[in-house]
């Protein structure tokens, strides 16, 4: 494909024809391939976002143990979690969905950490019976669901505290924050102590960690290492207490990426900002990752299928929809637009989609390759919060899913179909007639 210049971490364009390439696969063979809409996402991105993050802690965390477990939640496709596993990545799960998946991806029970405020006695269940490493508590009504369940099942059930530990962080949307007092996560931090007095009351549970997440899109260390040290605090007044079975010390994901000019973390900064109280501990350090690993592997390939004017401005109308992405619909949410082919100009556009609503756009007045009828964009960062959140709204089937790993490329979920999107309807009512 000749020499490539870099514009964000698995996708480049090409010196030798302009290509936009994820690896080294052109986008526009993948667009032609498979149709679109189409999420792509980079493998060796995915690795990368890996490796930097397990590096930067090992350095300053020396001896001290630690475990990545993804926030599955981000992207939960078979084969993204399978290419997660084999670096050596546990999970984070927030249904009991996503551990039929989780266990269905080769994950077993002890890879499993299961977070969620709202879990159900059928999701205990199917989690106890997996042997999951730890249920992470956020009300004291929970607490008292698992001891119910494990009791039912003859089982001793593993848990963490949630902890809500009323710390602010700068996040750019109110609705991926989670930390502070008055959320629904997580159980205050000035009732923990009350909480696990009630669990040595109650013989079929076992306190094992404590945990944190403050939210996602977090730039700054500092908050980490405030949350850091007050899970520490907590982990001596419980252990004052007689408690022995402490072993995790859980601070969530949040960390943040680029999708327009946001600043990233500084991985060593945040490693740092731990690492003291993580090592006076001596509990285990787990961190669920979920955007950080693979949002920027991630676009979402659209083909442009008209054009207008209207107000004197310029419309591009692609196949995608806010069904496909819905981020800047919900969240306001910024993804950077690139011409697939090389273009000749740019031009101030609205990039929108097909779906019934006004809100169905991708950008507004935005500078983008001007792209002919039948061209292609690529909706970049969209690795994270894509797939996951696409639904059927407009009777509209969800895209298909392809991974680039190097030269190869393949497809990891196929389209859905017309009637794909009937299968689980009857066109009578099963009336229930006694």
């Amino acid at each position: 494909m000749g020499e490539v210049i870099l514009v964000q971490s698995g996708y480049s364009r090409s010196h030798e024809n302009g290509e936009l390439l994820c690896d080294s696969v052109p986008l526009r063979v993948i667009a032609e391939t498979y149709g679109t809409p189409t999420y792509v996402y980079s493998a060796n991105t995915i690795r990368d976002r890996y490796n930097a993050l397990s590096d930067a802690l090992t350095g300053v965390l020396g001896s001290s143990k630690f475990r990545l477990h993804f926030a599955m939640k981000s992207n939960s496709n078979l084969s993204i979690l399978g290419l997660l596993r084999g670096l050596g990545a546990g999970v984070d799960i927030v249904s009991g969905g996503e551990l039929f998946r989780a266990l269905k991806a080769g994950y077993t029970g002890v890879d499993v950490v299961f977070s969620g405020v709202g879990k159900t006695d059928e999701e205990i269940t199917a989690a106890l019976k997996a042997g999951i490493k730890s249920l992470n508590v956020e009300s004291p009504a929970e607490l008292e669901a698992i001891q119910r369940v494990a009791e039912s099942l003859g089982v001793v059930a593993p848990l963490s505290f949630r902890v809500n530990p009323d710390v602010y962080v700068d996040s750019p949307h109110p609705y991926i924050k989670t930390g502070e007092h008055g959320m629904k996560f997580g159980i205050p931090d000035d009732q923990i102590v009350e909480l696990t007095k009630r669990t040595l009351e109650l013989p079929n549970v076992r306190l094992v960690g404590l945990a944190a997440h403050m939210g996602s899109q977090i730039a700054q260390a500092e908050p980490y290492g405030i949350t850091a040290k007050k899970l520490l605090d907590l982990a001596n007044e419980i252990r004052a207490l007689g408690v022995t079975t402490l072993r995790y010390m859980d601070l969530g994901g949040g960390i943040g990426v680029t999708y327009e000019n946001e600043s990233p973390m500084n991985l060593i900064a945040f490693a740092n900002a731990i690492a003291p109280y993580v090592i006076e501990s001596g509990l285990e350090l787990e961190l669920e990752p979920g955007r950080f690993l693979v949002a920027e592997s991630g676009a979402l390939l659209a083909q442009v299928v008209y054009r207008k004017r209207s107000g004197g401005k310029d419309i591009f109308i692609t196949d995608t929809g806010m069904n496909d992405l819905i981020r800047p619909a919900l969240y306001e949410a910024y993804h950077a637009i690139d011409s697939v082919s090389p273009v000749e100009n740019q031009i101030v556009a609205d990039i929108v989609g097909p779906v019934c609503e006004s809100g169905d756009f991708f950008a507004l007045d935005r500078t983008v390759g001007e792209v002919e009828q039948g061209g292609y964009y690529a909706l970049r960062g969209a690795g994270a919060y894509g797939y996951v959140m696409a639904s059927n709204y407009n009777s509209r089937g969800r895209p298909a899913e392809v991974l680039v790993d190097g030269d190869r490329y393949g497809l990891i979920s196929r389209r859905e179909t017309h009637e794909d999107l009937l299968k689980l309807e009857y066109d009578t009512p099963l009336w229930n007639i006694e």
